[in-house]
């Protein structure tokens, strides 16, 4: 009997001991909604801007005249279009983030939402190249809310709820794709779709696109109006990061769980944002974040922005090739896809991709931790690039129930490797020195990803052009040099740590 009892007394202790456990466990902070929905709301225009063109791109460009009716030499030019907004991006991108590291975030914000709507109404009244070139420069110019947004959504959240924040931001993105690739592909030259209603204002004839672009500027108004009335300033003035009363009281609620075990504690989580931090805001002075500055500059900080950059050559490339691909004719290499077909394919693999990224990233991320994750993702680019001269094989021959197979194939494998965006945003967001300096670091991050996607369509479309009009490995030289590249920067991936510190 005694054996009994000291048995179930022990029992009743190791019961009471993992039930202590279960309690000290943390419970993810919860998120703040509303802001964090502003937020991604603001993200969206620009993604919606910035691919809205691309079902007509190709389609304006010959109607403007400059391939002098050569259809080999749309590449050349679509993908200066394509480029110009990105390196003009790239030179004002960084100042940006600075300048709201300093005045805060949100009339950093008001001004890119107010500047895209400008640049994409006057893009929709370009009907000569140099228009289209100005409005293009100008977007890029004026819009630098894609690493203040980063910066934020890093301010308002914590250690606990991080990556699950994030896992949204590319749901904003692949919305404001879904939506720019649907209403370019629908709306673009409306007055040839629908002669008998549309058809009768001649406004509509003399500028086919203007339709879809100020559609676009109509989202784009609407967000800077939700953020001027809505969304709260994550900087005082002072420099130091503030938080909204629920924000505190969450933190409050959270606190205790410092006290839990080493065991309980997700080791893929960054650390430079955890509960202490938010609990004790970081204030600097302007003159102080001016000398700091420099402190970027460590590994920590540029091996994952130089991923960042990578991975935005190597996206840009891919979005770029999707639409050029799609829409030159099937003997010269292409499927010969109508900007409709191409907006509701490319609209297609957004909304798979919004749906994937929310619900599978912060679960892979847990399970298989960034290093892993990123390197598997990136992987799969090989099957996206590859997929091309397969598919135009079967179109030419006429075997369209095996190119739309494999046209699957090529989207999913594109949602894989789109993960690995979530994935290096939260190592820059991990190696910032401090949160003074978020701005800047995701500013310097942008302004290389910037560069990059500038480089990314000129490169990639006149590659394709040239393999076309020199036959190179018959036409197809263009997706195995991308394959090369890829290969390449999956080995420089061996320098990211395996988990966040």
């Amino acid at each position: 009997m005694a054996e009994i009892r000291r048995s179930s007394q022990t029992s009743e202790e190791k019961k009471s001991g993992e039930e202590g456990l279960i309690e000290a466990a943390p419970l993810p902070t919860p998120l703040p909604k509303m802001q964090l929905a502003i937020l991604l709301l603001v993200q969206m225009p620009e993604q919606l801007t910035a691919s809205v063109i691309y079902p007509f791109v190709n389609q304006l460009v010959r109607s403007t005249g400059i391939t002098g009716g050569d259809e080999r030499k749309t590449g050349y030019y679509a993908g200066l279009i394509e480029s110009l907004y990105y390196a003009v991006e790239a030179v004002t991108i960084l100042q940006w983030g600075r300048v709201s590291d300093h005045i805060g975030r949100k009339p950093v914000i008001l001004v890119g939402l107010f500047g895209v709507t400008l640049s994409i109404v006057s893009f929709g009244f370009s009907n000569r190249f140099w228009m289209i070139i100005l409005s293009r420069c100008a977007q890029g110019a004026l819009n630098g809310n894609i690493g203040v947004v980063k910066s934020t959504m890093t301010e308002i959240t914590d250690a606990s709820n991080m990556a699950q924040a994030f896992a949204w931001l590319p749901l904003a993105w692949s919305t404001g794709y879904t939506l720019g690739f649907l209403i370019g592909g629908v709306l673009s030259d409306p007055a040839a779709k629908w002669p008998n209603s549309v058809g009768r204002y001649a406004l509509f004839h003399r500028y086919p696109y203007f339709l879809p672009c100020i559609v676009a500027a109509s989202v784009s108004i609407s967000s800077w109006l939700i953020t001027l009335l809505f969304l709260k300033e994550s900087v005082s003035k002072n420099g130091s990061v503030s938080h909204s009363d629920d924000t505190k009281e969450l933190v409050m609620q959270t606190a205790t769980t410092h006290d839990k075990p080493a065991g309980a504690q997700v080791g893929v989580l960054p650390r430079m944002l955890d509960e202490a931090d938010i609990a004790s805001p970081v204030s600097t002075s302007l003159e102080s974040t001016r000398t700091d500055f420099r402190s970027i500059f460590i590994p920590g900080v540029i091996i994952p922005v130089l991923h960042y950059g990578l991975l935005s050559f190597v996206d840009q490339c891919m979005l770029v090739l999707m639409p050029l691909m799609y829409s030159t004719s099937r003997p010269l290499g292409g499927l010969g896809f109508s900007s409709n077909t191409i907006g509701l394919v490319m609209t297609a693999w957004s909304m798979l991709n919004g749906t994937i990224q929310v619900y599978a990233f912060p679960r892979l991320l847990r399970r298989f931790g960034p290093k892993r994750l990123y390197t598997t993702s990136f992987a799969f680019f090989l099957i996206t690039f590859s997929t091309y001269p397969l598919m135009n094989y079967m179109a030419k021959r006429k075997m369209e129930a095996g190119m739309w197979l494999i046209l699957c194939v090529q989207l999913v494998a594109y949602v894989v490797a789109f993960l690995t965006y979530s994935c290096v945003i939260l190592y820059i967001n991990n190696g910032a020195p401090s949160r003074a300096l978020l701005g800047a670091t995701n500013g310097l991050a942008q302004m290389l990803g910037s560069a990059m996607r500038a480089v990314g369509p000129t490169a990639v479309s006149s590659l394709f052009a040239l393999s076309l009009q020199k036959n190179l490995i018959g036409g197809t030289a263009v997706y195995w040099i991308m394959c090369t590249i890829v290969i390449l920067a999956l080995g420089f991936s061996t320098y990211l740590p395996k988990s966040f510190t």
